[in-house]
C-alpha cells in the first residue's frame, strides 16, 4: 500500500499543480491531505476547488478552521510583532476573497483521519492530523521530547502519526514497550507543499509504504519516502508581492524559510 501525504499548501497554486503532476507519477493508491489550504498567497480558492475536483480527503488545518468561520486568528504561533502584523493582513486578505461556497467546504473539514490495518493478526492504526491530536495548532518540532511524543501518541493510539503544521519534515521511530517486547511507533512530519520552513525552497511531501509484512513489533516495517519537487517558485512570489500581501512572504518562498 502506497500512501501519498501532502499538507500546508498555503493559497500556492504553482506549487499545488506541480505537486499534483509529482504524485502522478509515483502513482499511490491512496492520497490524502492534512489541511492549511489557504492563507499567504493569493488562490485559495483554486486551491479549495483542485483538492475538492480530485475528490482527496482532506482535514482542517488551523488556518482552514479560522477562514471557515470567517474570524481574523490562524491560531498560527507568531514570533514578533512584525510577523503577528503581517499575519494580520494575510488572515484578513484571505477572508476577503474566499468565496461562500469555499468557505463552507473548509469549515465542514474533518479534524482528522483514523485508518486502521489489520496485518498477519497485528492491527497498525495510522492517524492523520494537522497540529497534533490535541490540538489542530500544537507545534511537533523533531526535538520534542520523546515521552512527551509517545505520549501524544499512545493517548491517541496511533502506531503511524503523520500531521504538518511545522512545514519541516522528519521521521522519528520510537519504541513504547521493551526491549524484550517492542512496540515502535512513527511519528511522520510530512511537511509543506507550498510553504516549506526548512531552508529548500522546493515543495515536500510523503509516500508512506505499508506492506503485508509491516508490524509494531519491527522497527523498519514502514518505508517513509519524502519526496521533493520543483515548482515556479517565481510565480508564486511575485503573486504575493502584486497583492495587499506582505512582500516578506514572497522571500520567503524565495528561501524556503
Amino acid at each position: 500500500m502506497k500512501i501519498a501525504l501532502f499538507s500546508d499548501i498555503h493559497a500556492n497554486l504553482p506549487a499545488l499543480e506541480a505537486f499534483f503532476a509529482d504524485v502522478d507519477s509515483h502513482k499511490p493508491d491512496a492520497i490524502y491531505c492534512l489541511g492549511d489550504l489557504v492563507g499567504y498567497n493569493i488562490w485559495p480558492n483554486e486551491v479549495i476547488n483542485e483538492i475538492r475536483k480530485r475528490g482527496i480527503p482532506t482535514i482542517a488545518g488551523n488556518y482552514d478552521f479560522g477562514i471557515g468561520r470567517a474570524i481574523d486568528d490562524c491560531g498560527c504561533a507568531y514570533k514578533t510583532d512584525q510577523e503577528k502584523a503581517n499575519g494580520a493582513i494575510s488572515i484578513s486578505f484571505t477572508n476577503e476573497i474566499v468565496h461562500p461556497e469555499e468557505r463552507k467546504y473548509l469549515r465542514a473539514l474533518p479534524a482528522h483521519i483514523r485508518l486502521e490495518f489489520q496485518l498477519n493478526n497485528d492491527r497498525l492504526n495510522v492517524l492523520l492530523v494537522h497540529g497534533s491530536p490535541r490540538k489542530i495548532n500544537e507545534y511537533l518540532f523533531e526535538d520534542r521530547d520523546e515521552k512527551s511524543m509517545l505520549r501524544i501518541m499512545q493517548d491517541a493510539d496511533a502506531d503511524i502519526m503523520c500531521f504538518g503544521h511545522t512545514h519541516k519534515p522528519y521521521h522519528r521511530t520510537l519504541n513504547a514497550g521493551t526491549a524484550d517486547t517492542p512496540h515502535y511507533r512513527h511519528a511522520i512530519n510530512i511537511g509543506s507543499v507550498g510553504k516549506p520552513k526548512d531552508g529548500d525552497q522546493r515543495g515536500g511531501y510523503v509516500l508512506l509504504h505499508i506492506d503485508e509484512n509491516s508490524s509494531t513489533a519491527v522497527k523498519d516495517c514502514i518505508q517513509v519516502e519524502f519526496i521533493r519537487f520543483t515548482y515556479d517558485v517565481e510565480k508564486a512570489a511575485k503573486a504575493v508581492e502584486d497583492s495587499p500581501l506582505p512582500n516578506a512572504y514572497a522571500e520567503s518562498l524565495r528561501k524556503g524559510v
